[in-house]
């Protein structure tokens, strides 16, 4: 068996190069995109888990033991209620490309995590679910850089 070994790189093709680092742009962008439709879809099922919480008290019961973050039912309902009106929002921001929306992303991603990190023992699949999207949709904004923004020294 013979083993391909990759040829020598050229300054053109490895870390740091032109190529390399268009290829990371493209992949962050495209990433960008997604974490902008991950926030909406992600906010529009916030909204009817909120509004299930909030009609029907008792469809969310904690699944095992006792918990430190024991909230009312409804209250819980409330928060992802508002944060799922939210997150449509600034999904929506983000896929128009709003400057806003990058920033707002981060933070609203940030209180889901948190709130599906408080929400575990009501519906544990889905808070776990819900977390590792926040996490990449974190992830994907803050490693996002437009071309202009790097063009003028700027985050964005």
């Amino acid at each position: 068996m013979s083993q391909a070994t990759p040829g020598p790189q050229t300054p053109h093709s490895g870390p740091g190069s032109p190529r390399h680092d268009a290829d990371r742009h493209a992949l962050a962008a495209g990433g960008t995109v997604f974490a902008g439709v991950l926030l909406l879809v992600g906010g529009v099922l916030a909204i009817l888990e909120g509004s299930v919480g909030i009609a029907k008290n008792s469809v969310y019961v904690v699944t095992r033991g006792s918990y430190a973050y024991k909230f009312d039912v409804s209250s819980w309902g409330w928060t992802h209620l508002v944060l799922g009106i939210i997150a449509v929002l600034v999904g929506a921001g983000l896929l128009r490309g709003e400057a806003w929306a990058k920033y707002a992303g981060i933070a609203i991603a940030s209180l889901s995590l948190i709130a599906n990190f408080m929400f575990l023992p009501y519906q544990p699949a889905w808070s776990l679910i819900m977390i590792a999207i926040d996490i990449f949709v974190i992830w994907s904004l803050a490693t996002y850089h437009s071309k202009r923004g790097r063009a003028q020294g700027g985050a964005l």
